[in-house]
């Protein structure tokens, strides 16, 4: 779980979504969607949009989210297509990984944690992506103004190069940052990396 007050607003949300059959991929889970094949992590799944098109496209899909209407929605479509996932309710400032992805993906998840938890659980999936494989990580930056989904005590806004410092070492396939209106006239500001890890070198 991130936190009370941030899945309280998710779970909120995702019921909303449910209801209304809202199941588009957004913006960054299409972008995703391309560099994603193998063993995945969708890590902080949501509603597991990007979890059910990998499955549809061959992929085998460990999804895990704090908001437990999001992973009974998403084990239910995986019950009826009969699709390749394993779904888990986790506290996602904790949950410690279970063996190595060909692809990892956390969009919009480690800002709800607080700053050195949140680079804690990005090296964590780093660790576990497997040598060439891909991770994408999509995270909001310093310069937003909309801050209603998180809990005032524990909430991290990355700088706006952070992110991909974070990767160096790695091939970075995409670095970019995009902003977005919200209400009231604020914004959301989001930085997204795409990098594949180096293969071991070989003597």
């Amino acid at each position: 779980m991130v936190s009370d007050a941030s899945i309280r607003f998710f779970d909120a949300q995702f019921q909303r979504q449910v209801g209304e059959a809202d199941l588009c991929l957004n913006p960054f889970e299409q972008a995703a969607l391309p560099h994603l094949r193998g063993r995945v992590l969708d890590h902080g799944c949501g509603m597991g949009n990007l979890a059910v098109a990998a499955a549809r496209r061959g992929c085998s899909v460990v999804a895990l989210d704090g908001s437990p209407t999001a992973i009974r929605h998403l084990r239910q479509v995986a019950l009826a297509e009969s699709l390749p996932i394993s779904a888990a309710e986790a506290d996602l400032r904790c949950h410690e990984l279970d063996g190595d992805f060909d692809a990892v993906v956390s969009i919009g998840v480690l800002m709800f944690f607080e700053c050195t938890v949140a680079v804690a659980q990005l090296r964590q999936l780093q660790a576990h992506v497997r040598p060439g494989g891909v991770a994408v990580v999509n995270v909001l930056v310093e310069g937003t103004t909309y801050l209603d989904m998180f809990d005032p005590a524990g909430h991290c806004l990355f700088g706006r190069e952070d992110l991909a410092r974070h990767f160096e070492g790695w091939e970075i396939l995409q670095a970019e940052h995009r902003e977005f209106p919200a209400p009231q006239g604020r914004v959301k500001s989001f930085a997204t990396v795409v990098a594949r890890k180096p293969a071991p070198n070989r003597h």
